[in-house]
């Protein structure tokens, strides 16, 4: 399979159609069916204590998967989360950037299902996992 988009194709969708999210996520690396994707933590991003928030966790998970399914599919802001299922395994590290492994794991002509660990940096081990599953918009 062949990627659709790149990593500068994936940064200029982002920023068109979701500016809300410019600065939050930096694309690492890319390949066919998977994405590595950091989250530059900001104040936004943390809870009481300095670390980084499950929901903050969850969109870089959601983010991930979905730069990973564009990147096979081409530019298509429709697709949408259908299922997601995520586990928080530990604490990370306080305020410290979280990088995102997510890997597309079916990608059919409907659906994406994806996996993505984790990791809060300078952590040896993941921080949280999570499955999600896309749908994807019918060609027209």
């Amino acid at each position: 399979m062949q990627l659709k988009m790149d990593i500068a194709a994936l940064e200029k969708f982002l920023e068109a159609e979701f500016p809300q999210v410019t600065g939050q996520f930096t694309i690492e690396d890319l390949a066919p069916m998977r994405v590595r994707v950091r989250m530059n933590v900001q104040d936004q991003h943390l809870r009481p204590g300095g670390t980084v928030s499950g929901p903050s966790m969850f969109s870089l998970a959601d983010c991930a998967i979905y730069l990973a399914t564009l990147a096979m599919i081409g530019p298509k802001g429709l697709a949408v989360t259908t299922n997601a299922s995520i586990d928080f395994m530990r604490k990370p590290a306080s305020g410290a950037d979280m990088v995102c492994e997510a890997k597309l794991l079916k990608l059919g002509r409907v659906l994406a299902v994806g996996d993505a660990l984790i990791w809060s940096v300078g952590q040896d081990q993941p921080v949280a996992r999570a499955s999600m599953t896309y749908s994807i918009p019918p060609e027209r």
